[in-house]
């Protein structure tokens, strides 16, 4: 994963939430994107961005320190156009030690796929650090909706 030098951005309203920093927090998150999608985005495209919130917002909780408040954000963006869906996403967090990288985890090992999931789920992905914390996003492209 190469580290681009912008966050997303797009044509589409940009949403979010703050929730709290713990495993509570992160599935109202994924709970409230699922609802926001329903009407949006096709079902298969809506099960990789959940999936790939769960895992942005399961490695803040578990790896970051919180914002501000003792939250963490997740924001998203839909933009529809002739070649289909765009989907953003951002989870921003306290930050970390660790810099996000997709890794290989042992077939034994209880963890340690997380980012790996969200690389060959989204077209792509990366993070931003600044004097706040990080922010680390995904952007995911399907069809579009049908009538």
């Amino acid at each position: 994963m190469v580290k681009p030098a912008s966050p997303p951005g797009g044509d589409g309203d940009t949403h979010s939430i703050n929730v709290p920093h713990d495993a509570v927090g992160a599935r109202h998150a994924r709970q409230r994107l699922a609802a926001e999608l329903e009407l949006l985005v096709p079902a298969t495209l809506r099960a990789d961005v959940i999936a790939v919130a769960a895992e942005l917002l399961g490695n803040a909780v578990r790896h970051a320190s919180a914002l501000p408040g003792d939250v963490i954000a997740l924001r998203w963006r839909v933009d529809t156009d002739d070649s289909g869906t765009l989907v953003e996403l951002q989870v921003c967090d306290g930050g970390s030690t660790l810099e996000p990288r997709a890794g290989m985890a042992e077939p034994d090992a209880v963890g340690g796929r997380g980012l790996a999931i969200v690389s060959a789920l989204s077209r792509t992905w990366g993070y931003e650090r600044g004097a706040a914390g990080q922010c680390v996003w995904a952007r995911l492209r399907g069809p579009t909706l049908s009538p």
